[in-house]
């Protein structure tokens, strides 16, 4: 058993956790897997995180400083913001394409849609600020039916985020890069973009008076990167049985009835379907495609052999950060990536890099829209997609950043953020395989990177 490769002990870990998950609700020991299983999988998470943030600041500081000079790291810099931004504006393009064509939200009961559009209309007309989308008016036919607009606290707190990250300013997040203190900012990874910045301005700072005098830190930092990354070895040799617990307490959570759990993946199957058609296409077309044009020598299976870990503790963990030291080992030991290119380029993808997350975004903005009965406009819904790509550049502070995102781009299209809690049941499930295509499309850009600087190394 020992021969047998990592990624297939995870895999084995995710059957055995959605299994077990679904016993245990049909079955009803339930609350023994949220009280006695899923803790290990927090703690897996937890774990994970501990040593993301002190790898990133080691890993950035010691890249930078064995750089020869400047001019490499901001060419570095221009290349990964710029093909991150691109990836993600066709992420956005791929959702929007696939949720028009296909058209989920007009596949479900048109008598709910009707009561949808009610609802709608009842919320605008309460709204002094809010203008109605389209021209059609259902409320003058049907009246309002004595339809009820229940309160969600949940939502309400997600609404608050997200309005509070509206009144900071297009440019709040530049603010928010630059910590007041970083021995704060270390103590939390929603701050992981301050971390960065941190880590940036110190390695470049050891790069104006690198010699004898600093060559001692540089020794000690390369030290600490190296203890780190061991760390997270030893963790990962556990790996397979805490992903089996956490995804045991993932879908465990969701509800205790199995035919509630049922029920919450057929009503809103046909988005399901389109959100994860979209996601895949991603991971297994775009990426793929966009590695073979740059490394013609890379193989498809290759590719996903060398990268394969990271992308199933990426579903397991749904979260780039806890992913991220097992994604630097996978693209510097597997894929031969340059240290000093992978310990910038990745943290920053972590942090800003978020195609799947983009690509859900504009699928569910149609689709509320769609069993609402609202037909968006060409210019609403280029809209969404300015919206969505500005709002991945700013989400990485955000707690909750996918949905407190989603409320804003509903927002810009005068559309009710409270809709979020009708996708919100599945919302988790969701999020495990987008971060699979945010991890995925990190190491892409890496990889890309990496490749470009190799060819202008050797022009020089």
């Amino acid at each position: 058993m020992s021969k047998t490769p990592l990624y297939f002990k995870i895999i084995i870990g995710i059957v055995i956790g959605i299994l077990w998950s679904f016993l245990s609700v049909y079955f009803g020991f339930n609350d023994f897997t949220k009280d006695w299983v899923s803790p290990f999988g927090d703690m897996f998470i937890k774990l994970l995180k501990l040593i993301a943030i002190p790898l990133i600041l080691f890993s950035i500081i010691s890249g930078i400083s064995s750089l020869s000079d400047l001019l490499i790291l901001r060419s570095m810099g221009i290349k990964t913001f710029a093909i991150y931004a691109v990836t993600t504006f066709f992420a956005i393009t791929v959702g929007l394409f696939l949720v028009n064509y296909i058209t989920p939200g007009k596949l479900i009961d048109e008598q709910k849609r009707i009561d949808n559009r009610l609802k709608y209309e009842m919320w605008v007309e309460q709204s002094p600020n809010i203008s109605y989308v389209d021209d059609k008016r259902l409320l003058d036919e049907y009246g309002n039916k004595n339809i009820e607009i229940k309160d969600n606290k949940d939502i309400d707190r997600k609404m608050e985020l997200a309005n509070e990250t509206k009144e900071g300013g297009p440019l709040k997040f530049l603010v928010d890069i630059i910590p007041d203190n970083i021995f704060l900012s270390l103590g939390t990874n929603s701050l992981m973009l301050q971390v960065i910045f941190f880590a940036i301005f110190f390695g470049i700072s050891l790069l104006y008076i690198k010699g004898k005098n600093t060559q001692s830190l540089i020794n000690i930092i390369s030290s600490l990167n190296e203890v780190f990354l061991n760390m997270v070895n030893i963790i990962m040799k556990f790996s397979p049985f805490f992903v089996f617990c956490l995804l045991a307490g993932v879908i465990s959570r969701m509800s205790n009835d199995i035919n509630e759990l049922i029920s919450i993946f057929t009503g809103l199957g046909f988005y399901f379907l389109t959100v994860v058609l979209g996601l895949l296409f991603m991971i297994f077309v775009v990426y793929p495609l966009a590695v073979k044009i740059i490394i013609p020598k890379m193989g498809y299976v290759s590719f996903f052999k060398k990268i394969n870990t990271a992308q199933f503790l990426a579903f397991s963990t749904s979260s780039s950060a806890a992913t991220l030291p097992v994604t630097i080992d996978c693209v510097e030991n597997k894929l031969n990536v340059d240290n000093r290119i992978a310990s910038f380029v990745l943290p920053i993808g972590a942090t800003v890099n978020m195609d799947g997350t983009s690509l859900y975004q504009a699928i569910a903005v149609i689709f509320l829209a769609q069993i609402h009965m609202i037909d968006l406009s060409f210019a609403d819904q280029l809209i969404v997609v300015l919206t969505a790509t500005l709002a991945s550049i700013g989400s990485a502070a955000v707690p909750s950043a996918g949905l407190i995102m989603l409320i804003i781009i509903l927002q810009s299209v005068n559309l009710n953020p409270a809709w979020i809690a009708i996708i919100f049941p599945i919302d988790r499930i969701l999020d495990m395989i987008r971060t699979v295509v945010n991890v995925t499309g990190d190491i892409t850009v890496c990889t890309l990177i990496n490749k470009m600087e190799k060819r202008k190394n050797i022009k020089k």
